[in-house]
């Protein structure tokens, strides 16, 4: 063997040891729970760093002011809707309670806002997340590194999760900012009528919040499982909105009825049922169980999906 092939030789084996080294195999490095955390960190950092993600909060905390001023401008900030009963805060007619207490502005900005606005918002972020990956060129270079594709999968969804979270919870906090700049506050009549303290009255707004974000923990796992069908960002993000729009049409055909317990959005205004005294479980539990079954499907598909898929971008 030459000089200059035993060179080559012995920078062959150097890279392979390099490799190696860079891409450890065991379970006390890659698989240790706290470089999962790091990897999920690294995640909601890169994705709370983006220029879209601060639009589409920066909309969805708008929503909620816009509605405040236009009921103000309407009603001149007087009082102008029934102080209880038992159809008062039903849906649209929140709105009809906000002049009297600006607490129920987060009600009615999260009824104006679940329908459309925040499932379109989680609808962007889940179909971007693996497919916006892969059409940028890195998801390659994430599966180098030791995290496996389950676990990345996996970080994706929760990092979707906490923007479902994140997002919710910037709708309740502007309302309820706007509601009380722009409206009296005080005690809280709830939908059965009877009355309890504001304080107990934004305990339940935050659980609004959380039964909000787990409604759409469902549509999430969709959005995911259609990022991993293709490796164009926009157009996972423009199904995934797209299924949004069909799901919504066909639960407002009575004709339909059968199926409306099955689609992912039916129970989602099931949260007034937070402000019923006491606090009405049924709809709501249907509600979380069925966004269970829509989480393990279409999690299970994206799974299946996502690691027999051939990655080259």
């Amino acid at each position: 063997m030459s000089q200059a092939e035993r060179s080559r030789a012995e920078k062959s084996q150097a890279e392979k040891s390099q490799a190696r080294r860079a891409r450890p195999s065991d379970p006390q490095g890659s698989r240790h729970p706290l470089w999962t955390l790091g990897l999920l960190r690294s995640e909601i950092t890169t994705l709370l760093r983006r220029h879209r993600t601060y639009a589409l909060l920066a909309v969805l905390a708008a929503v909620p002011v816009l509605i405040g001023i236009a009921v103000r401008i309407e009603t001149g900030g007087g009082g102008g809707g029934a102080e209880g009963g038992p159809d008062a805060g039903a849906g649209p007619a929140f709105l009809a309670q906000v002049t009297n207490n600006g607490y129920f502005l987060v009600f009615a900005a999260l009824a104006a806002t679940l329908p459309v606005f925040l499932p379109m918002a989680v609808g962007v972020v889940a179909g971007d997340a693996v497919a916006g990956e892969a059409n940028s060129g890195t998801l390659r270079y994430l599966l180098v590194a030791p995290a496996g594709r389950t676990r990345l999968l996996l970080v994706k969804y929760a990092s979707v999760l906490v923007f479902c979270l994140i997002a919710t919870l910037v709708v309740a906090v502007s309302a309820l900012a706007a509601g009380a700049l722009l409206f009296p506050v005080g005690d809280v009549t709830t939908i059965s009528g009877t009355r309890i303290g504001f304080g107990e009255g934004v305990v339940r707004a935050a659980l609004t919040a959380l039964v909000v974000a787990v409604s759409l923990t469902g549509f999430a796992a969709i959005g995911l499982f259609v990022s991993t069908l293709t490796g164009s960002g926009i157009g996972a993000m423009a199904a995934t909105v797209g299924l949004l729009i069909t799901v919504q049409i066909l639960d407002s055909i009575p004709q339909l009825s059968g199926v409306h317990p099955y689609l992912f959005a039916h129970y989602w205004m099931s949260f007034a049922d937070v402000l019923r005294e006491p606090v009405y479980w049924n709809d709501l539990s249907r509600n979380v169980q069925l966004q269970g079954l829509y989480v393990a499907v279409f999690g299970s598909a994206a799974w299946a999906r996502f690691t027999a898929k051939d990655i080259t971008a």
